[in-house]
């Protein structure tokens, strides 16, 4: 009896032990993390975003003469949305005509006093040149009347004959300073005529050349395309509420969707390793399963800072090899430029590498014990480094410090 109850007790004591050492011992196995090393083909690669855009476009401006008439920032009243497919000739926008209207209303001002002028310089002078061919009449008939009576005056006295010929001769002689006097006001009044018409002229090509203006704040697409919203000079679009000025008039623009560019910037670390003609595999954050093989066509070699940042960044642009019906200027770029790339070399995660001293090594499993090991390392990217010595593949590395093994000494390298 007594050894079946110490059989009942100790079984179950057994299987705890068991349990303990079976499942206790492989407890930290199972939470250290490690990776093979492993054999296959190495990148090095710059990722940067960026922005799509056109590298071919047509500029849809507002009209070319605000500056003839001493129009600045003028503000957009109403524009479509972006992306829309416009046709020639198709409603684009509006820019609002309060300034132009102001404008008007003067010149119209302007032309109703030139032509109340006009009307009045006419009238004085048909009155003053009537007057003048009357005052000619007058004298003729004078004279005609002073002939008669000398015709008459044959049997009168030989003085009275004489005072007669005087008279006519003085007569005759006063008809031709009018008739020259009048010469010179008719040339006169044709000279002010001319001059009060050419203010009439004047102030309704004006009005005529504002209204038009007027007419020319209604926007309209030159070409066929889809509309992208112009960029101002700190590169935010412009949109309703936005200014335009007699410097910089584009509104809007038409890109050609199928000569394509991705515009991005890199920081001064990166910038060393991307040369122009290296070859980049462009992503969209809008379709993740669109991915168009480019080209690095510039680098710039000056940097500038954007805006809100002291950072200097460079720009890099990159041609689009391939056109995507689904690619749209504007749309957000991942940029893998490729900056090397080498066949054939051992690979482990970054996680595995640790340093001591300038002495770089790896917590390696040699089946029954992990063992502190130097290696000695290539290139690297944001994911794996090359192992030029210290491991073979298929050696199994850890990727955080196994627990006591600080003071264990490196096993270098042979």
């Amino acid at each position: 009896m007594n050894k079946k109850r110490i059989l009942f007790i100790s079984v179950p004591i057994l299987l705890l032990l068991f349990g303990y050492f079976f499942f206790g011992s492989d407890s930290e196995e199972d939470v250290a993390i490690t990776a093979e090393v492993v054999r296959g083909e190495f990148l090095s690669e710059v990722i940067i975003s960026g922005e799509a855009q056109s590298t071919s476009l047509k500029n849809i401006d507002g009209p070319s003469n605000l500056r003839k008439f001493r129009l600045n920032n003028i503000k957009i009243q109403d524009l479509i949305p972006e992306g829309t497919v416009v046709a020639e000739g198709d409603y684009v926008g509006r820019l609002d005509p309060s300034p132009v209207n102001e404008q008007i209303i003067d010149a119209r001002l302007s032309l109703e006093s030139a032509e109340s002028k006009f009307l009045q310089e006419q009238l004085d002078t048909t009155l003053t040149l009537k007057q003048e061919r009357t005052a000619i009449k007058d004298i003729q008939f004078n004279i005609e009347e002073d002939k008669l009576e000398l015709e008459q005056s044959i049997y009168e006295s030989p003085a009275t004959i004489k005072q007669l010929e005087i008279k006519i001769e003085r007569a005759e002689r006063d008809l031709k300073e009018k008739k020259e006097d009048y010469a010179i006001k008719k040339r006169k009044a044709i000279a002010k005529m001319v001059e009060v018409g050419t203010e009439v002229s004047k102030n309704q090509t004006k009005l005529d050349d504002l209204i038009a203006l007027q007419a020319s704040f209604t926007i309209h697409s030159n070409s066929s395309g889809m509309v992208t919203y112009a960029k101002n000079w700190d590169g935010s679009k412009k949109k309703v509420g936005s200014d335009i000025n007699a410097w910089d008039l584009t509104i809007a623009t038409l890109p050609d969707l199928t000569k394509m560019e991705s515009k991005t910037y890199s920081n001064e670390v990166d910038v060393r390793k991307i040369k122009k003609g290296q070859p980049v595999a462009v992503g969209f954050d809008a379709f993740p399963d669109i991915t168009v093989e480019g080209v690095v066509t510039s680098v710039a070699n000056v940097g500038e800072n954007k805006r809100g940042s002291d950072i200097k960044l460079f720009q890099v642009l990159i041609k689009l090899n391939e056109s995507n019906t689904n690619i749209r200027p504007g749309m957000t770029t991942s940029n893998r430029i490729l900056i090397k790339k080498e066949e054939d070399v051992l690979m482990i995660p970054l996680e595995a590498v640790f340093s001591k001293d300038s002495i770089s090594y790896v917590y390696i499993n040699s089946g029954f014990s992990v063992d502190k090991k130097q290696i000695e390392l290539g290139d690297s990217n944001e994911d794996v480094v090359i192992v030029e010595k210290g491991l073979s593949e298929k050696d199994v590395v850890y990727l955080s410090k196994p627990d006591g093994l600080e003071d264990k000494g490196i096993a270098q390298i042979r």
